[in-house]
């Protein structure tokens, strides 16, 4: 017996990660939803100037989705904007080039994590609204969620005590393999030597201390993109193309 139209039909928040064509007129969407996890969709007709819902569908928008379960895509049957972060995300180069590192990074981190998808809904929901009002850097905004994803992955960076034994810090060595900052007695061999503006800005991202980070000059700045990137990258075992285009003080 053939399911009903009703029981193959779900209502989530979702927001839009990345999104690909699909004939002449339909989109796959890659989603991040509330309760659901990742999910990829079709929505059908939204490429034509006709369609009701195109603009809500576009990347870096929130809404409420009605979908139905397909074959191999769920179909997005209606679209409800509840957060229109695209347009101010669009109209900045910075901001657009962050966003883009950071849908990456969700796209990534919860195809092979979906339990905790739920709290990374909520840091992309959060990252792509700061972005779009401008309220801090976007490289800034970029870097802290970097870290918190990260470590809601299971993967919480330290910079104060060592990483890997313990000690009380601070400490003035940063290794990615062991988590962060190291002792000199656990240090390994070209371990990074970060100077100290630098690992307080980290521990200030990560743990949405925004009087610091705001203060932190260009050289903190540039040095810890670098050990974020480096950190994320050994985690994810793979370089996050979109990170090339971010600028950066």
């Amino acid at each position: 017996m053939a399911k009903s139209f009703a029981s193959r039909t779900y209502r989530d928040d979702a927001v839009v990660l990345r999104t690909h064509k699909l004939g002449e007129a339909d989109r796959i969407l890659v989603l991040l939803t509330r309760e659901h996890g990742q999910v990829r969709a079709v929505a059908k007709g939204v490429r034509r100037t006709s369609s009701k819902f195109g603009a809500r569908l576009e990347p870096f928008m929130v809404a409420e989705l009605l979908l139905s379960h397909g074959r191999n895509l769920d179909i997005v049957t209606q679209a409800q904007t509840k957060g229109a972060y695209g347009h101010g995300i669009a109209a900045d180069y910075a901001r657009y080039t962050a966003a883009a590192a950071i849908a990456e990074t969700a796209e990534r981190l919860t195809d092979i994590d979906g339990e905790s998808a739920k709290a990374h809904y909520q840091l992309v929901i959060g990252a792509f609204a700061a972005l779009s009002r401008g309220l801090h850097a976007p490289e800034l905004i970029l870097d802290s969620y970097l870290l918190r994803a990260l470590a809601t992955a299971g993967w919480a960076p330290s910079f104060t005590d060592c990483a890997r034994c313990g000690a009380p810090g601070p400490h003035t060595a940063f290794s990615a393999p062991l988590g962060g900052a190291v002792c000199p007695v656990c240090r390994p061999p070209g371990s990074a030597s970060p100077s100290p503006e630098t690992m307080t800005l980290l521990a200030a991202l990560l743990t949405g201390d925004w009087a610091t980070a705001d203060e932190s000059g260009p050289q903190p700045r540039h040095e810890s993109a670098g050990l974020v990137a480096g950190y994320l990258q050994w985690h994810l075992e793979r370089v996050l193309r979109s990170l090339q285009h971010v600028e950066r003080v």
